[in-house]
């Protein structure tokens, strides 16, 4: 992949933070791109693939939607949203919490863990091109993004 500069046509930024934040936000847009297509040909979206991820972490216990919300990457998601598509692929299971009826209780269905396994190797291998750095570079990386969200 080409430098930043390169990529986006510009000759310079004002100060190297302003680089840096131009530089996340350009290789997460990168990084999204490529997921979309990865997950294309399942029918299903980065946030959906999400959300099961998140519930085969419960299974077998449920999980209600906004425990889902609370857990999802993209805070901005609509968790109610993306369960519903899920439900309707049979990739989730939706049930009224017996506990307190205001909420829903989400599971994953034996077609959605399914789902996942197949498409494990793929995303195991999507990470690893993705983020064409040595071990030690990705631990720095993750130790720098780490670093960079402390309050």
């Amino acid at each position: 992949m080409a430098k930043l500069e390169e990529s986006i046509q510009q000759k310079a930024f004002k100060d190297p933070y302003n680089k840096a934040v131009v530089n996340i936000l350009y290789t997460n847009s990168y990084i999204e791109t490529r997921q979309n297509k990865l997950f294309r040909p399942f029918d299903i979206s980065p946030e959906q693939y999400n959300v099961l991820r998140i519930l085969r972490g419960k299974h077998p216990e449920p999980i209600t939607v906004s425990s889902i919300q609370d857990r999802m990457l993209n805070k901005m998601s609509n968790a109610s949203r993306l369960v519903e598509k899920l439900r309707t692929k049979g990739l989730v299971y939706r049930q009224e919490c017996a506990s307190d009826r205001r909420q829903v209780d989400i599971t994953i269905t034996d077609k959605g863990l399914g789902l996942l396994q197949v498409l494990e190797e793929e995303i195991n291998q999507f990470n690893k091109n993705v983020i064409s750095l040595d071990a030690e570079e990705v631990d720095l990386l993750n130790e720098l993004l780490d670093k960079l969200r402390e309050e």
